[in-house]
Formats: C-alpha cells, structure tokens, sequence
C-alpha cells in the first residue's frame, strides 16, 4: 500500500485522496431502468428471463419449496449450524434491546399526545450471491425484523443453476422464513417492489447488493408504484487509526478482510508514527499472497492508501470527514475517545476487535451506511424495520386553550378552512 504524508499534501490532493472509487451511476442506470421497466410490465416472465440470462437459473420456477428448505438442513454440518447458533443467539441479544417504547404524554389539562410503534406488515430481504454469498447478512436482516413483529418476510437471492446454496436455505428456515425465492439482480428488486401475478408486493425492501442492485432499490424507492429501502449503499469500507504499540500484521489484516469483499472497496490506514505505516505495508503485500481472492483485493488496494498524521487527534478528525462504514480504533486508551467519533457507521475498539468480528457473531448489524452517508444515516436496526404512528385525543376544554394559536397559525397561513375546524367546534360543541 502507497503511504502518502499528510503535511505534504495540499487541501484538493487530500480530497482527491479520501474519494471513494468511482460508481460510474448513468452507465449503470441506462443498464437497470429498463430491466425494472420490463419486470414491471411483464412481471413473472420477465423475472424468469433475466433470471436465466444474469443468474444463470436453471430451474422452472423460482419459489423455494418446503421440501427445499427441510431438505437443507439435513445437509448442513453440525460444527456450521453451532456456528450459525451462536451468531444467532448474540445478534438477537443484541437487537432486542433496541426495541422502541412507546409513550403518552398529558400535554395540558385536556390534550393528551402519544406515539405508538407498528411493524411494517410486508419485507423484502435480499442476500447477495455473486462473487460470495453473504450468509450472515440474512441474520443481520432476518432477525431484527423477526423482533420487530414484520407478518411477512420474504427472501431473495441469485440461484446457478436450480437449487439455492444449502446455507442460506438453512439460515432462512432457522430464522423463520418460509417464502424464499431464487432470483436475484435488478429483476428481483423490482420484483419485490412491484409483485407480479404470482408475488404479491412489498413494503419496503432491505440488504446490500452490487452497482445494479443499489441502482434498482434507488430507482424503486422513487416510483409511487414501488416502495421504499433501506439505505443507499456504496462500496465496503474500513478506516483503521493506529498508533506506535498497534501490531501491524493485525492492522493489515483488518484491511485486507475489507479489501477482498469487492474491487470497488476502499481500506484506509491513518497512523501517526512511520515504523508503523511501512510495516503494515509489508504485511499487506505478505498476506495478501495468501488469499483466494486476492485478484480481487488486488484491485480494491489501488484505491486504498496509508496516511501519515501528526496526531491520534487529527487521525479522529480526518475520520470523521470521512464517516466511514467501519472504523476501527487500534491506539492506546481508544475506548477514551469513543466521544470524539461522530461519523462511522459501526466501531471497533482496541486490537482484538477485529471488524469480521462485528460481520458475523459479535452481535451488533453489519448492514451498515457506506460512501459517507454515516454522516446521516446508520445502520440495520430493529426500528428499521417498524414505523411510528403519533396520535392526540383533545377534550373541548383542551381545545379551547389551544384555539387562539391554532386560529391565529391557520389565518397567518391563509387556511380558513384550518381555522374554522376549531371554531366551529369551540361555537358548537355540546
């Protein structure tokens, strides 16, 4: 990895820097559009088709069966399901506790407000299958809508040929879901979006995905016949902050467990000491050869950098410009300056927290924001999957001390018929 020095840099080399690879969006979009369009119009035929032609399905009919998913479990061996148990059993630990209270307030005397949480009836999850099928995100997004109360939680991911990976069918029966579906690309999201004669329509729709998934949730979300997602996602990310008692073969592989998720992943090392930055950058180099992907973490470390700062402090500040998806904090006393992070979407304190850790079975979601929308958004979470509903119950007396603002704000305004609401309440009422 190329080190760069952060005194030599001017501001726009330093910007130039920090930006993400490029997703090349009008090319992308010209591709997805008119996919979505077809499945729209032409739904189960067209699902089928590009099915076949992008996933390469064999099969007749896209619907997992019930023999499907008992027959799964059967296959799947005894140290995978304790390994899958255990996860399980701390991502719900975990996801419980993030359920939401509801409550009534008593405004005045009169006027009593409340707000009360619902699950969203119908889901959509949709699991990655490409260069490597993401297991572990149906956890991550299977259970914190099992919590939530979600009725209907549907499953969708790419199928070779006719039969789904017996891991994810396993994972889904275990999690509940029964309604799983082999499809997967911009066909399946629109499919989830817009139902077809054999699928009925979802609410909102949840999970990562490449270019031309994130393009086809992103167009869904903005038709008034589709529905509403998650998150906008980009690329995976990690920023690593180190200081001189860090262990760069620890350092280095936290960005290489980044880097061999896509090409268009981006790793970071800011680090305040030089013995640190270049040793990291021969661990790279030594472990890398090791990996079974490593033509891909090859090419995702074209636009990852090492940068040397002054200061642990101005490492945290360049971070949180950054708002990257993970940030691991490898220094001394980092649990210290949890307060100074403002922008990440999940963090790892101290050198034994490494970031696989939190994408499998420490507990917390790793459906996270990436591409700086941690600076606004976060990740997965119980709440995610549910809505809010506000309501009021007024007496006539209650109504009368708030007549006078709501008449005055409704004049102002130019809406009588506002105004007139409370007044012929407040003239009439028994």
């Amino acid at each position: 990895m190329k080190i760069y020095y952060y005194n030599r840099l001017s501001k726009t080399k330093l910007t130039r820097l920090f930006k993400r690879p490029s997703i090349e969006s009008k090319i992308i979009y010209s591709i997805v559009d008119p996919i979505i369009s077809d499945v729209k119009r032409n739904g189960d035929k067209a699902v089928i088709m590009y099915a076949k032609e992008f996933d390469k399905f064999t099969g007749s009919t896209i619907k997992v069966s019930q023999r499907e998913l008992s027959e799964a479990e059967r296959k799947i061996s005894e140290e995978f399901k304790s390994a899958i148990k255990i996860s399980a059993k701390n991502i719900t630990k975990f996801h419980r506790k993030q359920i939401p209270d509801n409550y009534l307030i008593e405004m005045e005397k009169g006027v009593v407000c409340g707000r009360k949480y619902e699950p969203i009836e119908n889901v959509g999850l949709y699991i990655p299958g490409g260069s490597a099928v993401l297991i572990s995100t149906i956890l991550m997004l299977a259970i914190p809508a099992k919590i939530a109360g979600c009725k209907r939680i549907v499953l969708c991911s790419p199928c070779k040929g006719d039969q789904l990976d017996r891991s994810v069918l396993y994972i889904a029966k275990l999690c509940g879901i029964d309604e799983v579906y082999k499809v997967g690309g911009a066909h399946a999201i629109a499919m989830m979006a817009y139902g077809t004669s054999k699928f009925k329509k979802v609410d909102k729709i949840f999970g990562p995905g490449n270019q031309y998934v994130t393009a086809a949730k992103s167009l869904v979300s903005i038709d008034p016949d589709g529905c509403v997602i998650d998150m906008p996602s980009g690329p995976s990310e990690v920023l690593i902050i180190a200081d001189k008692f860090a262990n760069p073969a620890f350092i280095a592989s936290d960005l290489l467990s980044q880097a061999e998720h896509g090409v268009d992943s981006q790793v970071i090392l800011l680090t305040d000491k030089l013995h640190i930055a270049t040793s990291v950058s021969k661990q790279v180099t030594i472990q890398l050869k090791k990996l079974p992907r490593k033509t891909i973490a090859v090419q995702s470390l074209k636009a990852s950098f090492i940068l040397l700062v002054d200061s642990i402090y101005k490492a945290i500040e360049l971070s949180n410009e950054y708002a990257p998806e993970h940030l691991i904090m490898n220094f001394t006393n980092a649990e210290k300056k949890l307060g100074e992070i403002k922008n990440a979407g999940s963090v790892f304190i101290g050198q034994y927290s490494p970031e696989s850790a939190g994408d499998y079975s420490s507990g917390t979601n790793h459906s996270l924001p990436t591409y700086g929308y941690a600076k606004s958004s976060s990740g997965v979470s119980v709440e995610m999957f549910m809505k809010a509903i506000t309501f009021q119950k007024i007496t006539k007396v209650g109504l009368k001390k708030l007549s006078s603002a709501v008449i005055k704000l409704a004049t102002t305004e130019g809406l009588e018929a506002h105004a007139n609401a409370v007044k012929v309440r407040i003239k009439n009422g028994n």
